[in-house]
């Protein structure tokens, strides 16, 4: 009886605990700024894709947008992958499809996407220092990273050929690339 009294007496404490901290379960006490981290940050990634597709809805497959749909898709597994580990409910479904524009041109869709990359960047500068979980700092810091050495300057070159799409290195002569 007495093994059975402390028992209940440790589980009330824990669930106290977890009613105070607003954690979903004992063992993975989850930091309030790293839920919201994570919940801001699929949100912005299932924006960029959902952006992204409607900019490929209109123009056909246009590079970057290709490559960086693909590279958003990547980035919200990865997010909610942390979000499963941590025990953090999430929409399965981007809620953003087939709710945002395309512009009225690819030159104007990487200008918009230059600065989405900024935003997204900004995004991750106020959100990074008051992350506690090592895992999920290094998850959003990875994040931005794409977005800031990859993404922006793939959006720069787009604004700089015009809007028009390129022929980098390992493109051929009718500039499709080579599955990228």
């Amino acid at each position: 009886m007495a093994i059975s009294k402390n028992l209940q007496n440790g589980t009330l404490s824990v669930l106290g605990a977890l009613a105070i901290c607003g954690c979903a379960s004992p063992s993975l006490a989850v930091a309030k700024a790293d839920q919201e981290a994570l919940v801001a940050a699929l949100d912005d990634e299932y924006r960029a894709e959902a952006i992204y597709a409607a900019v490929i809805g209109k123009f056909g497959d246009a590079r970057p947008f290709i490559n960086i749909i693909e590279a958003e898709r990547r980035h919200a597994a990865m997010v909610k992958a942390e979000m499963d580990r941590l025990g953090i409910s999430y929409a399965q479904a981007n809620p953003w499809l087939d709710k945002e524009q395309a512009p009225a041109s690819l030159l104007e869709a990487c200008q918009q996407g230059i600065i989405a990359e900024q935003e997204n960047i900004a995004l991750y500068d106020k959100l990074l220092p008051s992350i506690q979980d090592a895992q999920v700092r290094a998850t959003l810091t990875k994040l931005q990273a794409a977005s800031r050495d990859r993404h922006l300057p793939a959006f720069e070159r787009c604004v700089a050929r015009g809007g028009v799409m390129g022929r980098g290195p390992g493109h051929g002569m009718n500039g499709q690339g080579r599955g990228q």
